[in-house]
């Protein structure tokens, strides 16, 4: 892509049930059908992929607010008894970042009584299902059955509204042209937009400095020699 090239910045928002406008594109259209398909999930059960910052975390809570889903991680088994692990499954629940270490046998109760209640769980990871830190064969085996929808790194129309998005987030006054150049040499990734917009705004804001191209350059050359 030249820097010529023109990135078109009206992007489709979703409504996201009280919270920020939730960006759709091919990247993560997968995953928003998903949402929007529940209850009819064929198994009740729903895993959501992606990179670090790709937005698993709000549609993890777009999802909540629709349900009344319960927000847990892998750490808030460790000291869940059996009579503890039943009154949650008495609600729909989310469980993020999995993928790591995790109780086996709490979560094994967990899945079978959400299972036998035919109530839902939605689990977001960074990794494939088959990589996670499980030992018990027959959780390995359930889980293998759960669906995957994947969020995918950003194509250039997503990661322009990103940026967009993360400037309009912080009232940051920036130039469309300063957009395209950020486009073409800011690092690929979703987790990489919202730390390096939120330097911007804190260098912008520390030296009095308008944000413009020389300005995005200057701060690009220090992350690339480690400043």
């Amino acid at each position: 892509m030249t820097e010529a090239t023109q990135i078109p910045l009206n992007f489709p928002l979703r409504p996201a049930s009280g919270r920020e406008d939730f960006l759709v594109a091919p990247a993560n259209e997968e995953a928003i059908a998903w949402i929007d398909k529940w209850p009819d999930w064929p198994t009740g059960f729903l895993v959501i992929k992606g990179p670090a910052g790709c937005g698993k975390t709000h549609l993890a809570h777009v999802w909540q607010k629709q349900t009344g889903a319960r927000i847990l991680t892998p750490k808030d088994l460790d000291t869940c008894s059996i009579e503890d692990i039943a009154e949650l499954t008495l609600t729909p629940l989310v469980m993020e970042d999995m993928g790591g270490k995790i109780n086996d046998d709490a979560f094994f109760h967990l899945f079978n009584m959400l299972t036998e209640k035919k109530q839902s769980l939605l689990m977001t990871t960074t990794k494939r299902v088959k990589k996670w830190k499980v030992k018990l064969p027959d959780l390995k085996s359930r889980l293998g059955t759960v669906p995957v929808a994947k969020v995918q790194q950003p194509d250039d129309q997503l990661f322009a509204a990103l940026i967009v998005k993360h400037i309009s987030d912080r009232q940051l006054a920036v130039e469309p042209d300063v957009v395209q150049y950020l486009v073409m040499r800011l690092e690929r990734s979703f987790a990489e937009v919202r730390r390096f917009i939120a330097l911007v705004d804190a260098k912008a804001l520390a030296g009095g400095r308008k944000i413009t191209k020389p300005f995005i350059r200057e701060l690009l050359k220090e992350k690339e020699q480690g400043k």
